[in-house]
């Protein structure tokens, strides 16, 4: 799902799951398109009330590649007026979306230099669960992954500030901020987590 969409469900989240009753069509036309797995079903279910039912179905959506967010209104066939609410609000976000693909203000030699600890830290807490995509991307391997989890049971803070500064390390003067925007824009990563880490 592109930052825009992810966006546009960001600013909408309080009144879907006040609006918004997921239990019926929603979720079966979801997993009948491969966009909800089996346990993400069962997950969505478990939840007691049908706005925490909703927030688990909003905190999924985002994850689930770039048909998404287009196949989430298809779903909304009950809820017209939903629909007409997200469209409206993804074609305000459009307008006012920036045209060009660079980060602004940003100098080309900043770009060269590796991330800051501070830098690092900033970007483990913006992200979520797409962190291991990133790091992937970037070079490390699930073995990795998996020595920063174990290192770092409780904090997934602390598992992605592990990963990147491993990164760091491994890649020396390879891994610089222009690299780490790059996988951070494959993944998909919202573009004010990017801009944060130049403030």
């Amino acid at each position: 799902m592109d930052a825009r969409d992810k966006q546009v469900l960001r600013s909408l989240r309080l009144e879907l799951c006040a609006e918004l009753l997921v239990e019926g069509l929603v979720i079966q036309y979801l997993y009948q398109e491969g966009i909800l797995t089996e346990s993400d079903v069962q997950e969505i279910r478990a939840q007691v009330t049908n706005q925490r039912k909703t927030m688990m179905l909003l905190d999924i959506l985002p994850a689930r590649g770039p048909k998404a967010f287009e196949t989430f209104l298809e779903s909304l066939q009950e809820f017209p007026w939903v629909k007409d609410k997200l469209e409206a609000k993804r074609n305000e976000v459009m307008l006012v979306a920036p045209t060009d693909n660079e980060i602004p203000g940003i100098l080309q030699h900043t770009l060269k230099n590796p991330p800051t600890d501070q830098q690092i830290n900033k970007l483990a807490r913006g992200l979520g669960s797409e962190w291991e995509f990133i790091v992937l991307s970037l070079g490390l391997t699930q073995t990795d992954i998996y020595r920063c989890k174990a290192n770092h049971p409780y904090n997934i803070q602390s598992q992605i500030v592990n990963a990147f500064i491993l990164w760091r390390q491994r890649f020396g003067n390879k891994a610089t901020l222009e690299t780490l925007c790059d996988s951070l824009k494959l993944g998909e990563v919202d573009s004010s987590i990017i801009q944060q880490l130049f403030q």
